[in-house]
């Protein structure tokens, strides 16, 4: 069956109406039309341009009631006696609706490509439902590039969308695209990121980077229950034949010794020695590393007690005192702990938890440059998913408060491997790491004059970028970094994913890159709309058709929850004009399968 019988066979619900525009197009709802919900359905029509068949597709932004005789004064009076006028109410309505053209294609011989709706066709035209078989038939040439994370916003069919991969051929983009994801807590964008990525794992090629500061990624790639919607990432990946590792804090060795006294200065070490934060513990730290760096020793050896042992013998050192604190009050006060403290509790409690951050015999530990090495090795045919988990409760006693422990001695300690020290900061310095292997390995690729080809995602991006300036220097710094990578690694192959709960605290400078949006529940509504507003482009009838979102949660049961998000930027076929397009993400994981392909995977 062609096309156009295929589009004969569609419901007609309208007639191109007037005033029309190639902007916008006025319809007049049929009579047999007017009881359906029809405001978010794809729609199509057909038209000749340049002597060729042209087809447009759309979504309904609005549907309009019109009834002249019930405007007028004499009317409205009789009205408010009677309630009805049976001559006029009803029988004299008229429906009119609002079509946004999202997408053109012209039949060109045996094959459809994509056009521009150049002229308005003729009142009259019918308009018909797009149903799945119409769709298939247009983007039959792209079959195999489509993946679909939902149905057409409050219809049936599904909506086709594309993830190419960031290099050149025939499935590549070309160049890689920063994709951002924001929504309230529960409008279902993390579900919605891991759809995204499984839809990146379908090309060897490209590797992928997940940074999970709250370990939700990786608690799905274990297989670990995180809500109702529980996608089998793992076995989906071993369908792809995607190698996937997952790396906690233990697993990566950190290589810097800058690194180790930014982390040393947000550990209780000093505070124990009568040093508090500010200038004075930031002299300490940098000449504590400064000289352990020019007396040979090595990161890898921190953790030894021989090094600690150099450590506490040069605090002991007047002269070093001298660097710290100038008057000779304060360095007799810390003197005086320094002295009466044990040695040997402070190795334990204090350096260590730091110290084995950078312990590099560790089992199955890697270093940053090894890990970032392997993951993006340029000659590997098949490249990996590594989702770094950066959560607290990933590892046992992370996120411990050493401040206030007695500096007593806790037996078997010394048999067990130690806890580490772990805060929010080191955690946001853990990501600046990461993040300048990465900027680097995409610098030395682009001297080389060859692509990347990987996506690194960010969850929960507001906390490492925020719009507002931070007070911590290493979280500006690390605002910093990620701004620049924004701007700069796209050329290099590098595309970004950012997951957001708020839009208007993700800093501007990394809103203005992205290019693929998608928007979730929860901003229609104060400071979070007018940001969104400008990112639509004052298009009204869009933004009036997502503030008709519902909250998820406000369903009576966990089936019935619809997961709707509005996305803008070239991820559809159906999207090349640039306007949103509205989907009702799948509520079931065996929907989702089975429309990309992977039904037999839930059945394993």
């Amino acid at each position: 069956m062609n096309l156009d019988q295929q589009v004969d066979q569609a419901e007609r619900i309208a007639v191109v109406g007037s005033p029309s525009s190639t902007s916008g197009l006025a319809l007049d709802i049929l009579a047999g039309a007017v009881n359906r919900k029809l405001v978010g359905e794809l729609a199509l029509f057909r038209y000749a341009q340049d002597g060729l068949p042209h087809y447009a597709l759309g979504q309904i932004t609005e549907v309009k009631l019109r009834n002249v005789w019930h405007e007028d004064p004499t009317m409205r009076s009789l009205i408010r006696q009677r309630g009805r006028v049976d001559a006029v109410s009803e029988r004299q309505d008229t429906h009119q609706g609002e079509m946004t053209v999202s997408a053109v294609f012209c039949r060109d011989g045996n094959t459809y490509r994509p056009s521009i709706l150049g002229t308005v066709p003729a009142t009259g035209t019918p308009i018909h439902l797009v149903t799945d078989d119409v769709l298939e038939t247009l983007l039959s040439p792209y079959r195999s590039q489509l993946f679909y994370l939902g149905r057409v916003y409050g219809s049936t069919p599904k909506l086709p969308l594309w993830f190419k991969h960031f290099d050149s051929g025939p499935e590549g983009a070309g160049e890689a695209y920063h994709l951002g994801i924001f929504g309230k807590t529960g409008s279902g964008k993390s579900v919605l990121a891991k759809m995204i990525l499984l839809a990146y794992a379908r090309y060897p090629q490209m590797a992928l980077l997940v940074l999970d500061p709250q370990g939700e990624f990786t608690k799905d790639l274990r297989g670990e229950p995180t809500g109702e919607f529980r996608l089998p990432m793992r076995k989906v990946l071993e369908h792809l034949r995607k190698p996937a590792r997952i790396l906690g804090v233990r697993d990566l060795v950190l290589d810097r010794w800058e690194l180790f006294a930014q982390i040393l200065y947000e550990s209780p070490f000093f505070e124990q020695l009568s040093i508090p934060k500010g200038e004075n513990r930031e002299l300490a730290c940098r000449t504590l590393v400064d000289r352990l760096d020019r007396q040979g020793v090595r990161l890898t050896d921190l953790a030894k007690r021989e090094t600690f042992n150099k450590a506490w013998a040069l605090l002991g050192d007047e002269q070093i005192q001298k660097v710290f604190y100038r008057s000779p009050e304060s360095r007799g006060r810390f003197q005086s702990v320094y002295q009466s403290a044990n040695s040997e509790e402070f190795y334990r409690r204090y350096w260590k938890p730091v110290a084995w951050l950078f312990q590099e015999d560790r089992k199955n530990a890697q270093k940053v440059d090894s890990l970032l090495y392997h993951l993006l090795k340029p000659d590997e045919k098949t490249r990996p998913l590594v989702v770094i988990d950066l959560s607290q409760e990933q590892a046992r006693g992370i996120g411990e408060d050493f401040s206030d422990l007695p500096l007593l001695r806790t037996p078997g300690l010394e048999e067990r491997e130690p806890v580490l020290f772990w805060t929010e900061t080191v955690q946001a310095l853990v990501v600046k790491r990461l993040l300048e292997g990465i900027r680097q390995a995409a610098e030395a690729a682009y001297r080389e004059n060859r692509s990347l080809n990987a996506l690194v995602l960010i969850d929960e991006a507001h906390r490492l970028a925020p719009r507002e300036e931070p007070e911590n220097p290493e979280k500006k710094a690390i605002r910093d970094l990620l701004i620049d990578a924004a701007r700069t690694t796209r050329k290099q192959g590098v595309g970004w994913m950012f997951i957001s709960q708020t839009l208007s605290s993700l800093h501007r400078g990394i809103v203005e890159q992205l290019r693929i949006f998608f928007f979730g529940f929860g901003l229609g509504m104060g400071q979070e709309f007018r940001a969104l507003s400008e990112l639509v482009g004052g298009q009204s009838k869009a933004l009036d058709l997502y503030q008709l979102f519902r909250d998820p949660h406000s369903a009576f049961d966990v089936t019935s929850r619809e997961y709707s998000f509005m996305t803008q930027g070239p991820v559809s076929p159906l999207s090349f004009a640039g306007t949103p397009l509205f989907f009702n993400a799948f509520n079931t994981v065996k929907d989702f399968l089975e429309a990309n392909g992977w039904g037999t995977v839930g059945e394993q």
